[in-house]
């Protein structure tokens, strides 16, 4: 014989129920909240990874060529001090599209992971 449930027992029960019913509905409508929201941004930000990669190989490709330029002109050159001078500009321009390069990249990644504008939430 199961035991003997105190009064008031089957009220708690439907309770308890309507409660777990309720948070579940909660749960469900904060997840669907979330998935609409990430799909928003799962776009953008794949279009914004995008950029950036391009940004990358880009860059790449301008580096190969001045690297290119570079080696012909050694190869051209007539004395030691040429080839001094050859060398020097090709740091300092590293230098300096490599420190270019740098911040436009940072500026991309920070706009990539920046909250939305009220501009963009308009055109959405």
């Amino acid at each position: 014989m199961p035991p003997k449930q105190p009064a008031g027992a089957a009220q708690t029960d439907t309770s308890t129920t309507a409660d777990v019913t309720k948070m579940a509905g909660d749960v469900a409508a904060m997840q669907d909240q979330a998935v609409k929201s990430m799909s928003q941004m799962g776009l953008a930000w794949v279009e914004g990874m995008s950029d950036l990669g391009s940004e990358v190989l880009s860059f790449v490709a301008d580096r190969i060529k001045e690297d290119v330029k570079t080696q012909h002109k050694m190869l051209h050159c007539k004395d030691v001090s040429e080839l001094q001078k050859i060398q020097a500009e090709f740091m300092q321009t590293a230098i300096d599209q490599y420190t270019a390069e740098t911040g436009k990249l940072v500026q991309m990644s920070q706009d990539l992971y920046a909250p939305p504008s009220a501009d963009d939430t308009k055109k959405s």
